[in-house]
């Protein structure tokens, strides 16, 4: 029997569910409030993943109930927030010191990146993350890396529905 990670009602046989964005292990009546994901096998290697209606088709419950284990998949699952970079923690800190060593100013780095100076000021601070095209040219101009390494941190994210584990019904009421 496995917990549903939204109302931590015991369930013999949990459907993957996609809610606000996040996959979730889930009985029958929490279905009802995401899209069910569904594997489908193909001849290669590869799987897809499709999202459908909770329609409750046979292919879908019988892939789902062949996939044990709660999210910590084999690297093989994608989304688009896999192949996003990531800005590393310190970036503050990491700018300032590239840009002092380089012995350069806020304002002469702003007009070496073509930005304003208040927004070199800015992300020294860390009041601002850097935008993706902001980003690459520090990184090509200071010669240093903005990005963290993903795949790292996914172990804080990975589901405990074997043990017993808080839950969202353990957190949240639900209006009916």
């Amino acid at each position: 029997m496995v917990q549903c990670e939204m109302c931590g009602t015991e369930t013999g046989s949990p459907k993957t569910v996609k809610i606000e964005g996040a996959e979730l292990e889930v009985c029958d009546d929490c279905a009802d409030f995401g899209t069910e994901v569904r594997t489908e096998e193909t001849s290669s290697t590869s799987t897809k993943y499709s999202t459908s209606s909770s329609s409750g088709s046979s292919s879908s419950s019988s892939s789902t109930s062949g996939s044990s284990g709660g999210g910590g998949g084999g690297g093989s699952r994608r989304d688009m927030f896999d192949e996003m970079d990531e800005v590393v923690q310190d970036y503050d800190d990491r700018i300032r010191d590239a840009r002092e060593s380089e012995g350069l100013t806020q304002e002469e780095l702003a007009d070496q990146l073509n930005e304003k100076s208040s927004l070199i000021r800015k992300l020294e601070r860390g009041d601002v993350l850097p935008s993706d095209t902001v980003q690459r040219k520090l990184e090509k101009s200071l010669g240093i890396s903005l990005s963290a390494a993903g795949g790292g941190d996914d172990a804080e994210w990975s589901s405990d529905s074997a043990g017993g584990g808080t839950t969202l019904g353990d957190v949240v009421k639900r209006k009916d």
